[in-house]
């Protein structure tokens, strides 16, 4: 029997429009300080939606927390310090 603890979750490419907003709004940086888990997390959460406006809506969620750098998912989030 497996294990589910030790279950792995899929893991996500970035697309092209995402790497190019993180660039514009020169958040790069900062979504690299994430774990790979909440990196992973919101490109899948990103991209598994299935409307365009959706993921535009997702992407400004996503973008505005990592600017604000303390708030993941709409959850707290404090980083490394």
């Amino acid at each position: 029997m497996e294990n589910p603890a030790r279950m792995t979750r899929e893991r996500y490419t970035m697309p092209d429009f995402i790497r190019d907003a993180l660039t514009k709004r020169k958040l790069t940086a900062a979504y690299d300080a994430r774990p790979p888990y909440q990196r992973n997390d919101y490109i899948g959460w990103i991209t598994r939606a299935k409307l365009p406006e959706t993921q535009q809506k997702r992407l400004a969620q996503m973008l505005e927390e990592l600017a604000k750098g303390d708030v993941y998912m709409k959850m707290a989030y404090r980083g490394k310090r």
